[in-house]
């Protein structure tokens, strides 16, 4: 029997209101557990919305930056299209709009920063090279000459035949005094 055929009579109101407090009773306990759930659903989505903004943020910066990265040449050659063809305000246009977009680079060094940078390092490190080298050659040269120096210096000027002759007389000279013959001192 359906419900909506039902006569209107005392015993079929009551009828319909004895059916209709049963389906209560069992639609309450379903209607407690689905609240439940939909609230634990809830934060579960709200985690996963947040997990996946996460992982989604960076990426899409990424993307951004390509983007412009990618648009940048392109306004610019527009630009210098344009500026043969068109008005020079539309190409100043697009400069301006392409200078807008280009992504900014690093920071410029100054102070001590660009004066540690590894290309100055290296170029004094050579300079230091090659002044310590030259300085070590000059010295070995002043080293040597100053040695052939000392050594002219001590020696006499006689021609070597004459100092030959001179170590060969004063053998003679020590044989001679005590009779035997010794070998020169030197």
């Amino acid at each position: 029997m359906s419900l909506t055929n039902t006569d209107r009579t005392t015993a079929g109101m009551a009828a319909i209101s004895a059916r209709a407090k049963d389906v209560a009773a069992k639609a309450v306990p379903v209607a407690q557990r689905a609240q439940r759930t939909g609230t634990t659903a809830v934060l579960g989505a709200r985690q996963g919305a947040q997990s996946a903004m996460e992982w989604a943020t960076p990426r899409m910066q990424d993307a951004f930056l390509g983007a412009r990265e990618w648009t940048a040449p392109r306004l610019e050659d527009a630009a210098d299209a344009v500026t043969t063809t068109v008005a020079p305000r539309v190409s100043s246009a697009l400069r301006a709009a392409a200078d807008q977009v280009r992504p900014p680079g690093p920071p410029a060094k100054t102070g001590l920063s660009r004066l540690l940078d590894w290309r100055w390092l290296l170029g004094l490190g050579a300079v230091a090279a090659a002044a310590g080298t030259t300085a070590a050659v000059a010295m070995r040269r002043r080293y040597a000459s100053a040695t052939a120096a000392a050594k002219a210096a001590t020696e006499p000027d006689v021609p070597e035949q004459a100092r030959v002759d001179e170590s060969a007389a004063e053998d003679a000279v020590r044989s001679q005094v005590n009779g035997q013959v010794t070998a020169p001192e030197r």
